[in-house]
C-alpha cells in the first residue's frame, strides 16, 4: 500500500506532460502506439501498463492450453504480417507482440507497473491529469496528456467471474478460475470438472485430459463448435509459391473476412440450415449413439454468441477417448467431495474449475471526472463506439463481437491518428462529439443490440456502458465491412465534433475570446 507520505508528494512533484497517453500495452495499446508514431511522429506519448510486461489477455491467463479464438491473419495486425498456424498459442502471440513493440521502438515509452486510478479533465488547461500508482517505486504521481487513449481491453484483469452456488464453502477440493491459474498444480490422478462450456472450457478440457485421472464438462447450456484443421490451404499453397509473407498476409485477412461475413450472412437468412450445419460437424467427431442433441445443439441461433472453433477436434478427440466427458444440468449445491445436479445425478470432484467467463471493466474501471464533476458513461451517447457526448479529447477501442478485435483497434486507430492531426493543423486544443440538433430527441438504446449478440459478460454491464442512438454515427457497429469504408471516411469537420480553439487562434480566425465549447446535447 502507498503511504501518506508518499501520497502526499505526489501532489507537490511537477507531473509529466504528453501529448498522448495510452493505457494499456496489450494488443490495442500496441497497435495503438505503432500507427501513432507512423502517422503523427511529432506527438510525444506514453503508454501506461499496469502489469508487469506486455500482452494484456495474454500475460494474465495461464492456464493449460490458452490459446486465441480467432485467426491471428485478423486478429494479428495489418502492418505486421503473422507467418504461423491460424490459432496461436499464448507464447506465440507474445513474442508477436513482443517482436511488434520491439519493430517500431516502442520500449522506451511503456511504463509498466503504472496503474490509473483517476482520469480529471481540465478545461482551463485543455488536458487529463491522470493520479498513477507506480507498483515498483511504491508511490503515486500525476501524470497529464492532451488526448487520452483507452486500449485497457474490457474485462476485469484482478478477479474472473465466478457465480455463488450453495455449498462452494463445504467443498474440501479446490475451486480455480482460469484467470488465476495456479503455478504447479497437480492434477495427477485427480477428477476434475470444468464448470463452462465456451472456448475456454474447450481450450483446458483437451490440455487437461492427458493430466488428470479424469476431466467433465459441466454445462447449463450447450455452445456452437466448429472444429477444423489448425491451417489453411490457400495460405499453405501461398508459401509453398514462396509468395512474399506481406502479401499471403494481407490475402489470408481479407479471405478470413469474407468467410466471416458470409457466415454471418447465413447466420440472419439461413440460421436452421447454419444450426443443422454446425451441429452435423460436431456429430460426425463424436463416437455413434453421443447425445449430440442434449449436450451440443444450443437453444439459441448461430452467433447470437461466438462460435467457437475447436482447431483438429482436439476437445471431441478428449471425449471420444473416454478422458472427457460432457453433463448438461445445473448445478443445486456443492459437497464435500463434489457436485450436486438438479436432477439429483451427481459429479465427484477433487478440482472445480470455473470457466464461466469475466467481468467486464467500463473504461477500465477508473473513476473519470470532468472539472471535478464524476462521469457517469452510462449517460453519454457513444459516437461509433470510439467517442462519448461531453467528454473531450478521449477515444476508447472496444471490438467486434464476430470479428477479431484487432480489426476494429486498427480502425479505430487510424480514426483517431487523423483526428489528432486535423486538431493540431486547425489550433484546435480540443474535440468532443455532442448531438446535433437532427439528433435530439432520436430513442436512445443499450449499447449493443443484444439479440445480435449477447454474451454473458455484456449482459451483465449494460446498466454501466454508453447508450447508442439510432442512427449510424451513433452506433458501435458490429459490420466490419460498413465501418472499413465508413470510418476511414469520417468528415472531421462535420458538425457531430465540437472543437475547442487555443486563443491565438481564436483570434486569427476571428473569434470572440470568450468562444466555449458546444456542450453535449
Amino acid at each position: 500500500m502507498v503511504s501518506d507520505r508518499q501520497n502526499i508528494a505526489a501532489g507537490t512533484q511537477q507531473p509529466e506532460k504528453f501529448d498522448v497517453i495510452i493505457v494499456g500495452a496489450g494488443i490495442s495499446g500496441i497497435g495503438s502506439a505503432t500507427l501513432l508514431r507512423k502517422h503523427c511522429p511529432d506527438l510525444s506519448f506514453a503508454i501506461l501498463e499496469a502489469l508487469e510486461g506486455h500482452g494484456g489477455t495474454w500475460l494474465i491467463h495461464k492456464y493449460p492450453g490458452t490459446r486465441s479464438d480467432s485467426d491471428l491473419f485478423t486478429f494479428g495486425y495489418g502492418f505486421k504480417p503473422w507467418t504461423g498456424q491460424p490459432i496461436a498459442s499464448r507464447d506465440q502471440i507474445l513474442d508477436y507482440l513482443g517482436d511488434a513493440i520491439a519493430d517500431a521502438g516502442l520500449g522506451p515509452s511503456i511504463r509498466y507497473g503504472h496503474s490509473v486510478t483517476s482520469a480529471d479533465w481540465s478545461s482551463e488547461t485543455a488536458s487529463w491529469r491522470l493520479t498513477v500508482e507506480r507498483k515498483d517505486a511504491d508511490d503515486v504521481v500525476e501524470m497529464e496528456a492532451s488526448f487520452l487513449w483507452m486500449c485497457q481491453g474490457y474485462y476485469r484483469h484482478e478477479k474472473g467471474y465466478t457465480p455463488r452456488w450453495p455449498g462452494m464453502d463445504r467443498f474440501k477440493g479446490q475451486i480455480i478460475h482460469p484467470q488465476h491459474w495456479p503455478e504447479g498444480l497437480d492434477l495427477a490422478g485427480k477428477n476434475v470438472t470444468v464448470i463452462g462450456s465456451g472456448a475456454t472450457a474447450a481450450t483446458l478440457i483437451p490440455a487437461l485430459a492427458d493430466r488428470c485421472a479424469h476431466v467433465t464438462m459441466l454445462q447449463r447450456t450447450p455452445t456452437y463448435f466448429a472444429a477444423g484443421r489448425n491451417a489453411d490451404a490457400l495460405a499453405e499453397e501461398l508459401r509453398r509459391l514462396d509468395v512474399d509473407p506481406t502479401w499471403v498476409h494481407e490475402i489470408m485477412r481479407r479471405k478470413v473476412v469474407r468467410d466471416r461475413a458470409d457466415l454471418l450472412d447465413r447466420a440472419q437468412s439461413s440460421p436452421d440450415k447454419l444450426k443443422a450445419m454446425l451441429i452435423g460437424g460436431v456429430q460426425a467427431l463424436l463416437p455413434a449413439g453421443f447425445d449430440v442433441e442434449r449436450h451440443f445443439t444450443p437453444p439459441y441461433r448461430p452467433l447470437q454468441q461466438r462460435v467457437a472453433f475447436v482447431p483438429d477436434g482436439d476437445l471431441f478427440k478428449a471425449i471420444s477417448a473416454g478422458k472427457a466427458s460432457v453433463v448438461t444440468d445445473t448445478i443445486s449445491t456443492f459437497d464435500d467431495t463434489g457436485i450436486v445436479l438438479d436432477s439429483g445425478e451427481r459429479i465427484d470432484a477433487d478440482v472445480v474449475i470455473t470457466a464461466t467467463g469475466f467481468d467486464m471493466a467500463v473504461m477500465g474501471e477508473i473513476p473519470f471526472s470532468i472539472d471535478g464533476a464524476p462521469v457517469n458513461f452510462a449517460q453519454t451517447v457513444t459516437y461509433r463506439g470510439i467517442m462519448f457526448t461531453g467528454i473531450p479529447n478521449m477515444a476508447w477501442v472496444y471490438g467486434y463481437g464476430h470479428y477479431s478485435w484487432t480489426l476494429r483497434a486498427d480502425l479505430v486507430a487510424g480514426f483517431v491518428c487523423r483526428l489528432l492531426d486535423h486538431m493540431h493543423k486547425s489550433g484546435a486544443s480540443s474535440v468532443m462529439p455532442v448531438l446535433r440538433p437532427e439528433d435530439q430527441g432520436m430513442e436512445l438504446k443499450p449499447w449493443v443490440d443484444t439479440d445480435y449478440l449477447n454474451p454473458g459478460y455484456l449482459l451483465r454491464s449494460l446498466d454501466r456502458l454508453p447508450r447508442r442512438g439510432d442512427t449510424p454515427e451513433w452506433q458501435h457497429s458490429q459490420d466490419y465491412f460498413y465501418e472499413s469504408q465508413a470510418i476511414p471516411a469520417i468528415d472531421l469537420t462535420d458538425p457531430v465534433f465540437a472543437y475547442n480553439y487555443r486563443p491565438v487562434q481564436r483570434e486569427a480566425a476571428g473569434m470572440g475570446h470568450h468562444e466555449t465549447m458546444r456542450k453535449a446535447g
